[in-house]
């Protein structure tokens, strides 16, 4: 049976009255390199009860989580899943049309792909323009749908495997730490070495100056 945030999760889900829903999350908005991954998940209600169910049990937002209890759930979402999909767009392409187009484009291209099946779609937080599938805006969704969590859990584990990636090709900035979030030590790293290619350089990031700062009073 599943814990209690795996059932509240689960019943919003089902209270929408349909068969197949659909849940869009990102990660790494808030980071200053590596990519931004959107994530889609579809879930099936008349196959999901039972043992089906079990693997979720501590499904929730993927920051309320441990990293091992995401890769369990990243497993289980795998396991439960009708479909998956994962769109992972560069920092480039991010300098390129900024963040927050990249991340509605992001979360379109997951529905999208998703969508020949879904009843409902849900996304967290975002309204995504007429051109997305019908979709529904939910606050804090990944906190209370049952999709955008596992949709969450598959693009944080996703974004995290790929810095850990990155952080063999450079090693300067240890990426596998702080996964490309700015943290001391990789603010400091990048005034050491400078940023690399997988910098988002149109944030406006202070450890990107030339010149050092000034020492506090």
């Amino acid at each position: 049976m599943s814990s209690p945030t795996g059932q509240r999760l689960l019943r919003y889900d089902r209270r929408l009255g349909v068969r197949f829903v659909a849940g869009a999350d990102e990660a790494g908005r808030g980071s200053l390199a590596g990519p931004l991954v959107v994530a889609g998940v579809l879930l099936d209600y008349a196959a999901l009860h039972g043992r089906r169910t079990r693997p979720l049990a501590l499904l929730n937002d993927s920051k309320q989580v441990t990293p091992e209890t995401r890769e369990v759930l990243f497993q289980a979402v795998l396991g439960a899943a009708s479909q998956v999909s994962v769109r992972v767009i560069p920092a480039c392409d991010i300098d390129r049309h900024g963040l927050h187009r990249s991340n509605l484009w992001g979360l379109r291209a997951v529905l999208t792909d998703l969508a020949p099946r879904a009843e409902t779609c849900l996304v967290d937080g975002f309204r995504l323009g007429p051109l997305a599938p019908a979709h529904d805006a939910v606050v804090d969704g990944d906190t209370r749908s049952a999709a955008i969590a596992a949709a969450s859990i598959v693009a944080k584990v996703t974004r995290d495997r790929i810095m850990r990636r990155l952080d063999a090709l450079y090693p300067r900035y240890g990426f596998s730490r702080h996964v490309g979030y700015i943290t001391p030590v990789h603010s400091a790293a990048v005034r050491a070495h400078g940023p690399c290619d997988q910098h988002r350089l149109s944030y406006a990031a202070k450890c990107y100056a030339t010149e050092p700062e000034p020492a506090a009073a």
